[in-house]
């Protein structure tokens, strides 16, 4: 991690501009009957959870070019995203995949720890095999045919439960490859069924206080069907399971043009939305950086979630879920998780009383307006200011690249091999 006197160097000489840039936000937003203190308040207390897996470099169906100083396993991993917080301060929280993660439950938590993260939610890995694996999921997992190939599912996904208990976890996470690749392969309404019976053993297997999210992929690796392909299914899940299981969306994880922000609404109205992978897409789970594509509809999305505040039992779990291929993984995931900020800061600029007068009126264009002029406004002194406050950097891009860390861990860490494709 870096030296905290250098952040404090590159702060100070640029505090003065931004506080300048601040307080002329400020009158601007004060002539709108906005407090900037208020919204940076909340900007400052929001946070999102790094993917462990993440801050590796990712790949596609076709190859892996593996970067420079990668993590040789989850304790690099926790190195690389503490440093990320540090920057950043938006990234409080580190969620884990197993078995890639996996490792004595002490040596989680001292380097938790020394890194200054917490732990979010667990997630288990069904869609690959293992070396010591004695089934395999090449036909599917949770809704394979072969009750053997099911409770060995089942029992991993029992067992990330228990590890994440002993590190503060409380929530499980279950994403599956499992469909079809042929017509008639396989008996869609057998196939659904053995699904939700897996399901139901591993939510009677969660402690109290947790939560079960389930993520639906509308393709991929299956190419004709898959088990849980979008987000009626994924209600479906949640509605039988119970009221401890929720939907997670994943902004790549739907057909081109969908509205995912009506999704959101949807499922913040029946009670069942359960958090967020946040990333981008242009053709179809590209998993990009956030923002990349279409900052819009994640500033829409955010515009949904602070509609819901305070509704009753409403808490979404925010995580970041991309695949790196051309970028410093470390770099993508900062800039990621400000664009998440960033939605956020917006959309609590909404007018939210003059939007419900327009949209009572079917007034569309000055509903839109009224979405577009928060949009519109350029919230980064907010979001650095509140990073200045926190000790983080002011500007955490160049402040990185100023410390030397990729070429310091480049030394440290063995070169990773290219691998096969595979797509995180």
């Amino acid at each position: 991690m870096i030296d905290k006197t250098t952040i404090a160097a590159a702060n100070e000489t640029a505090e003065s501009a931004l506080r300048a840039e601040y307080d002329a936000l400020g009158e601007a937003l004060d002539r709108r009957g906005i407090d900037i203190g208020a919204v940076k308040d909340k900007v400052s207390a929001y946070g999102i959870a790094i993917p462990s897996w993440g801050v590796g470099t990712g790949g596609t169906r076709f190859a892996r070019f593996p970067g420079t100083g990668e993590p040789a396993g989850i304790f690099d991993k926790l190195d690389d995203c503490g440093l990320i917080h540090q920057l950043t301060g938006a990234t409080p929280r580190v969620s884990l995949h197993v078995p890639w993660d996996d490792a004595d439950p002490a040596d989680l938590i001292a380097k938790a720890e020394e890194t200054g993260l917490g732990f979010d939610a667990m997630n288990s890995n069904t869609f690959q095999d293992q070396p010591d694996q004695p089934l395999s999921y090449k036909f599917g997992s949770l809704s394979h045919t072969k009750a053997e190939v099911r409770q060995q599912a089942i029992e991993h996904n029992l067992y990330c439960i228990e590890l994440g208990r002993q590190i503060g976890s409380k929530a499980l996470t279950i994403w599956v490859g499992d469909g079809s690749n042929f017509p008639g392969q396989s008996n869609f309404t057998k196939q659904f069924e053995r699904y939700l019976a897996s399901a139901r053993d591993i939510y009677a297997g969660l402690p109290e206080d947790w939560r079960l999210f389930t993520e639906h992929k509308i393709f991929e690796p299956a190419f004709y069907s898959t088990v849980v392909q979008d987000w009626g299914t994924n209600y479906l899940i949640a509605r039988e399971l119970g009221e401890r299981a929720y939907c997670l969306v994943d902004l790549g994880h739907h057909a081109p043009n969908v509205n995912i922000e009506m999704i959101v609404a949807r499922l913040i109205q029946f009670g069942k939305l359960g958090g967020f992978h946040f990333n981008d897409s242009k053709y179809g789970d590209d998993d990009l950086d956030t923002g990349a594509i279409d900052p819009y509809r994640l500033f829409l999305v955010f515009n949904e979630l602070v509609d819901a505040a305070g509704t009753p039992g409403f808490d979404p779990a925010h995580m970041l879920d991309q695949s790196h291929n051309v970028t410093d993984p470390i770099e993508s995931l900062m800039n990621s998780a400000m664009e998440v900020q960033r939605a956020y800061a917006q959309a609590l600029l909404v007018n939210r009383t003059a939007l419900a007068g327009f949209q009572e009126e079917n007034d569309a264009m000055m509903a839109s307006e009224t979405l577009k002029r928060a949009f519109r406004t350029d919230v980064t002194p907010i979001l650095a200011m509140a990073r200045l406050e926190k000790g983080a950097a002011i500007d955490p891009l160049a402040a990185y690249r100023h410390s030397g860390y990729r070429a310091k861990v480049t030394e440290e860490r063995p070169a990773s091999g290219a691998g096969g494709g595979g797509i995180v």
